[in-house]
């Protein structure tokens, strides 16, 4: 299936090993939520074979400590219409407030961007 009209945000972060249950349910949560949007899918990583670089590495640039696990994740739109329309209202939405849902890991640290799909084969 050809989806090169989709639109994808990708996400490097890291997070404490410790807290791999707590960033699962996080994640799980948020998705419902990104998915009542419009969001077509959203998958979630778990670092399992993550070399750390000399020069470059996803451990690297999210600064990622001995007891931290990069996790690497994407969201895919139907368009970046789409997504534009609908990031004010899920930042918004308070099942993603820091109070009902709260992030397992440091904010500041993490690498996000949208892309434009431009091989789907």
């Amino acid at each position: 299936m050809n989806h090169l009209n989709n639109y994808v945000d990708g996400f490097v972060a890291a997070v404490p090993t410790a807290n791999r249950q707590a960033y699962i349910k996080h994640a799980k949560e948020a998705a419902v939520v990104f998915k009542e949007y419009g969001a077509l899918s959203l998958v979630e990583c778990w670092g399992d074979d993550v070399p750390q670089g000399k020069l470059t590495s996803f451990p690297l640039a999210v600064q990622c400590r001995d007891d931290e696990t990069v996790i690497f994740s994407w969201i895919t739109w139907p368009s970046r219409a789409v997504r534009d329309q609908a990031m004010p209202r899920i930042m918004e939405d308070p099942r993603l407030s820091q109070q009902n849902n709260p992030m397992p890991f440091d904010g500041k640290r993490l690498i996000y961007g949208g892309f434009e799909v431009v091989v789907d084969e």
